[in-house]
């Protein structure tokens, strides 16, 4: 364990008492989520970053268990000095709904037979997964996230949170994800079922009291979803056409190449850690994922407030970088503050889980938290609302300023004069400084985030905010052109 951990973690398990109920009109009670944590939530509470995680993952992001031989599935990117870094965040990552890994399942047991859910769980969707972890946020008395990241799956549940939960988060983050399902998507995962369905000790779900479990049908899913998280190359570069344990070709129906033996160990590892039915109500929510509003994505993510990051990944086949493009498309029509990065690897799907350097680099940039106190000046001329506008032209040149906060005698903002109210003080003949103001004036505070006021300021097309603090009295100014020179 190294010092960029954070270290021996526990999963903890929440209740929820009141019924959740499903986009299928069902309802569950008693629901329990398990879920881990990392870092400290601070008395403001605005630092929570919600990790999502893909089909068959945890709430184990990070740290380690008692006896664990590897780390959380995320350990990359979470943890001091990364850029989920746990000394800055309070991060929190739960196992879905419908899983098999402490969250209520179709292993579960329940309440009102006292047995195992089994296909008598209901039909679940994405939705339905985010419904759950806004309970688990709250519970914390959390109002708004900091941030929602994800990947796969986990990029569905993020695109999700955007749309029923806008102003729940800061910031968003959803990787090799798509905002509704393909065709080829959907096939997978029915082939991934099919193989479940038709293994005799499924036995319609009614497993878990025999102590047969499906195996080999779960396996031969886990093989079949397998083969979609690699990438040709990386398959190339790993594998190509060696030969298992062997060195020819046997010529008959064991494993000859190093590939097949692989894909039999995915399987057979598979099936000692999930549930087969949760594998069966998962990927149907992941096929009933589609977050357009009458075939238009546009349509479907009006209303977004939070400032978004799409990443794709370009050896990804499974969700396509023209995927994710659809989703910056749909984003930009709706005026929504998006940008785009492109992973490259060889790793295919599975690089969100690899490509450590090129996420915490993408992370990092996207969170960095800057506020306007960090870039305004705080050395502001100001002027008395009783100043004549010879004053304030003076002043102006003085100062190589076109904006002037108006202030009271004891610094409290009540207007503002620009060199065009200067301008117009000329064809009105006005000399009073006051007659020419903008008096309904637009301002910020000092602990601002910079893409908020960015956004105001494009939206009341000013280029200057006079900052105020809790008693309006002037402490600063801050321009668009500080802002372009931190983007720049």
């Amino acid at each position: 364990m190294n010092k960029e951990s954070v270290g021996i973690v526990e999963t903890e398990y929440l209740s929820i008492s009141d019924p959740i109920r499903l986009d299928s009109g069902e309802t569950l009670e008693e629901i329990t989520v398990a879920y881990e944590t990392y870092g400290e939530l601070n008395k403001e509470k605005s630092n929570a970053i919600l990790i999502c995680h893909a089909l068959t993952g945890d709430a184990h992001a990070a740290g380690w268990h008692e006896g664990d031989k590897k780390p959380g599935w995320w350990e990359m990117v979470i943890g001091p000095g990364k850029a989920l870094d746990s000394e800055k965040y309070f991060i929190i990552c739960s196992n879905v709904l419908g899983g098999c890994k402490g969250t209520t399942g179709p292993s579960s047991i329940n309440p009102k037979t006292g047995k195992e859910y089994g296909l008598d769980f209901p039909v679940i969707t994405i939705n339905d997964m985010v419904k759950v972890q806004k309970e688990l946020v709250a519970s914390f008395g959390i109002n708004q996230l900091f941030a929602v990241i994800g990947g796969s799956m986990g990029g569905m549940q993020v695109l999700e949170w955007m749309v029923s939960y806008p102003s729940m988060m800061k910031k968003a983050i959803p990787i090799a994800t798509a905002a509704r399902s393909s065709p080829q998507q959907i096939a997978f995962n029915a082939v991934g079922r099919q193989s479940i369905f038709s293994d005799p000790e499924w036995n319609n779900g009614n497993y878990y009291e025999t102590g047969e479990i499906p195996r080999n049908g779960l396996s031969l899913a886990r093989m079949i979803a397998h083969i979609t998280y690699l990438s040709d190359e990386s398959m190339d570069i790993k594998f190509g056409r060696g030969l298992q344990d062997k060195d020819e070709i046997s010529y008959d129906f064991t494993l000859d190449f190093q590939v097949e033996s692989y894909l039999k160990h995915q399987g057979e590892t598979f099936v000692k850690r999930f549930d087969a039915n949760s594998y069966l109500f998962i990927t149907k929510a992941v096929d009933l994922f589609d977050l357009s509003i009458n075939d238009s994505l546009i349509d479907g993510f009006k209303g977004i407030e939070s400032k978004i990051k799409i990443i794709s990944v370009d050896s990804d086949w499974l969700y396509p970088t023209e995927q994710s493009m659809d989703i910056v498309t749909a984003l930009n029509a709706n005026n929504v503050e998006v940008s785009f990065s492109e992973i490259k690897s060889n790793y295919g799907h599975d690089a969100f889980l690899l490509e450590r350097g090129q996420l915490n680099y993408i992370f990092s940039n996207f969170l960095s938290e800057n506020v306007v106190g960090d870039l305004m000046m705080e050395k502001v001329a100001t002027i008395k609302e009783n100043s004549n506008v010879v004053e304030a032209a003076k002043l102006m040149l003085d100062k190589h300023v076109t904006h002037i906060p108006v202030v009271t005698d004891s610094c409290q903002l009540i207007g503002i004069v620009t060199s065009w109210d200067l301008s117009k003080s000329i064809a009105t003949k006005s000399n009073h400084l006051k007659d020419i103001m903008t008096k309904d004036v637009h301002y910020c505070n000092a602990d601002d985030p910079i893409e908020e006021i960015s956004r105001k300021m494009r939206k009341f097309d000013i280029s200057c905010l006079p900052v105020v603090n809790e008693d309006m009295k002037v402490v600063g100014i801050i321009t668009t052109d500080q802002i372009s020179n931190l983007i720049s």
